[in-house]
Order: structure tokens, then sequence, then C-alpha cells
């Protein structure tokens, strides 16, 4: 009931807010996944190996925090809005000259330019988000909103088994599915008519037209003055990439090339992982305005822990079919993944200063992202190593990865800091007292 409130207490203008940048992030995490499907095909059509293949994805991932940089510079400029909006338009346009890649090499470049794209939106979309909402509101809509990236991920899962299994033959290619991707530029139409720019922003620019300062001195002195913050906040972004990542982009491949398993069931089990981690994404983000951020991460990750054995195939129960076991598995920890990423976009905005609030989120995030890209090329190295007769071992390589990052979460964020339900609109006099010690 408490949550249904919230839901109603939002105006208009708060609510198409959060639908533009919840559709923004659902459909930029759409057009990656999109990929992580058809690693095996795209390895047939360009002659390469599955690392190869991998190593794309990671160059994307590590591409990201220079879109995070560039349009959060954007954002502390003009607003969250205008540079949103050009974000989605370049992002959409990489992913439909996708489709024509003709060799490898014009991929994987194509794949660089789209991570710069990738990285924009996130941060605008969230900060724009986190400072249009009440306070009281944001661990429920932080929840969904990160959502959004499973819900792009359980969108890809259903084109890619739409394309697959409906379309003839002939359109029934990768390329089908990046020529769909181009859709997400549609979402401008809306936000140019619906959604109104971030008072936090505004009041913003308001203060430093009184002060005479510019938006370059405002970034210098937020980030000058807050070093040991910006060094801690870019580690656990790393550590939580590392999670998502390296529970996330290899397992279609594992269930395709390892355990022989065809698009329908891919499909399935991968659309089951991603209302798991719907649900738990939401119900974390939600509980973590009574729990408190820290605690909220911590507990998901201790009962993630539990569940990789399941998911990763390596607890084989007597009589029962990895068929069964594995949606089982995947949903669970898919929820605890996400359960602790749904208190991410809340966490990083309210930890943000004011002044750097378009840029330090996004850009953390995606610096994590630099600094856990190789997870993926390493998964598929290891799995290819450890294999047998040409069959790669994720079984082993995702449950290796899967634990230390866990663990990496847990120890980074129990000695961190929180400023749970901080004011954004008068945080120069509240900004200290609200910082909660280490747990």
């Amino acid at each position: 009931m408490n949550a249904w409130r919230l839901f109603t207490s939002l105006s208009r203008e708060q609510r198409n807010t959060f639908t533009a940048s919840f559709m923004g992030w659902t459909l930029d995490a759409f057009d990656f996944f999109l990929l992580t499907f058809v690693q095996v095909k795209l390895k047939d059509d360009f002659h390469v190996g599955l690392p190869a293949i991998a190593f794309a994805l990671s160059m994307t991932l590590m591409m990201r925090p220079v879109g995070a940089f560039i349009f959060g510079l954007l954002a502390e400029r003009f607003g969250r809005r205008t540079p949103l909006m050009i974000d989605i338009l370049f992002y959409s346009v990489i992913e439909l000259l996708t489709a024509f890649s003709p060799n490898y090499g014009v991929f994987l470049l194509l794949r660089i330019l789209f991570g710069i794209g990738m990285g924009g939106e996130w941060g605008l979309g969230a900060s724009l988000t986190m400072e249009s909402l009440p306070t009281e509101s944001r661990g429920l809509f932080s929840g969904i909103l990160q959502q959004g990236y499973a819900c792009g991920y359980l969108l890809a899962a259903l084109v890619y088994g739409l394309v697959f299994s409906f379309f003839p033959a002939s359109l029934a290619n990768w390329r089908t599915l990046f020529v769909i991707g181009v859709l997400p530029a549609l979402l401008v139409v809306y936000i140019r008519f619906n959604v109104p720019e971030s008072p936090v922003w505004e009041q913003q620019q308001r203060r430093h037209r009184r002060a005479g300062i510019t938006p370059w001195q405002s970034i210098w002195r937020a980030i000058s003055s807050r070093p040991i913050l910006f060094i801690y906040v870019i580690i656990l972004m790393t550590a939580f990439n590392c999670l998502s990542h390296g529970t996330q982009d290899n397992y279609p491949t594992f269930l395709q090339a390892q355990l022989k398993i065809g698009v329908t069931g891919t499909t399935i089990i991968s659309a089951i992982a991603n209302v798991g981690a719907i649900i738990g994404g939401t119900l974390f983000g939600y509980y973590s305005q009574q729990w408190g951020r820290r605690k909220a991460i911590i507990i998901a990750c201790c009962l993630g822990i539990i569940m990789i054995p399941l998911w990763s195939g390596w607890l084989k129960i007597p009589g029962v079919s990895l068929l069964y076991t594995l949606p089982l598995g995947a949903f669970l920890l898919q929820f605890m993944v996400q359960g602790a990423w749904g208190v991410v976009p809340v966490h990083l905005n309210e930890l943000s200063p004011t002044d750097v609030r378009g840029t330090f989120p996004g850009f953390a995030y995606q610096l994590g992202n630099l600094f856990a890209a190789q997870i993926i090329f390493a998964q598929a190295l290891l799995a290819a190593n450890m294999g047998q007769s040409k069959i790669p071992n994720y079984t082993a390589a995702l449950g290796i990865f899967s634990l230390g990052a866990f663990l990496a979460v847990i120890i980074m964020t129990a000695i961190g800091q929180e400023a749970r339900g901080i004011e954004f609109m008068h945080e120069e006099d509240s900004e200290q007292s609200t910082l909660e010690q280490p747990i």
C-alpha cells in the first residue's frame, strides 16, 4: 500500500520524467543485449572465435566512460533533457548501422561507438529522475529505474526468440535484430513534448549566475574537495559491473555453446532470469528506503552467493533435468544481482555533490564498466581453456567470476558511506550531517 501511495503521489510531470528515463535505459540495454544472443552466429558469419565477439562486448563497455563524461559535461552546461535526447538518437543510429557491417573490423568500430552512446544515457536519466522525484520515493523508483536494464535484457530475449522462431529464413538473422534496434529513437519525440528540465539543475544555474561561477569552476571545486569519495565510488562501481556483466553477458552463450540449448530454451531461461531481476531490483530498491542503502546491497549479495551452484549448472539434482533447475537458478540469482543493483541509482545520486550530479554518478558508473569490461573476454577465455573437445566450460568460469564479484561488492559497500534521504534542493545545508558512518 505504501508503494502504491508513492506511485499516486507523483505529479504528471514527475511520472513523465520517470517514464522517459526508464524507457531510455530499457532501450539502451535492449540494444546492447541483442549482441549477447547472437555471439555464436556472428562468430560463424565473420569467421572469428567466440573470444573475438566477446572482445567486441568488452570494447563497448570500455567506451562507456567516454560517453558518460561527454554527455555528463553537456548535462552540467545545458541541462539533463536535451543531452538525453541527443544521446538516444546517437546510440539508435549506431545500432542501425551495425546491421550493415560488412566485416568484423567495421562491426568492432561500430560497437566501440555504440559504447559511447550507451555510456551517456544512464547518468543523464538517473540524475534527471532522482532530482525530479520526492525524497521519500527515491528508493522505490531507484529500484524500478535500474530494472530498465533487466527489462531491456528481457525485451532482447523476446525479440531474439521472435525473429529466429517466426520470421522467414531470409530475415531470421542477426542483422534483422540490429535493424529493430533503431526503435529507441522514437523515444526522443516523447521526451521533447512531455518531459520538463530538472528543477535541481535549474536551481543550480540560478545560484551559479548569482555567484558568477562557470560550470567548469563548479565541477572542479566539487571534484577537488572530495577526491576520496570519487575514488571510492569508482572502485565500488567496478565491483558492481563485474557482478552484473559477469553473470549476464555470457549466460546465453553458456546455454548455447556448452549446453546446446536452442533458441526457444535460451529465450525462456533468459526471460525468467530477467523477470527475477525486475522483481528483485524493485523490492530491494523499495526496502532500501527503510533498511538503508548499504544494508540492502549486502543482504542481496549474501543471498546471491548461495544461488551460484544452481544458476551455473554446477549443482545437479538427481533425476531432475537442467532445463528445470537452470531457470530456477537464473531467476533467483538475478533476483539478488539486480536486487543489489536496484539501490545503485539512488545511492550514487545521494552521494554525489549537486554541482556534478549530471556527470559524477554516470561517469563513476561507467569508469567501473571500463575497469570491469575485460571480465566478459576473460570468462570466455577461461571457459575455452577449461573446456574439452571444443566445448567451453562456462559452468566453472561463471561460478568463479560471480563469487569473486559478489564478495567484492560486499566488502566495498560495507566500508563506505551513504547519504540516505538527503535533500537535493537544499544540499548545501544538509550534506555533511546526513552522511552515515560505515557499518
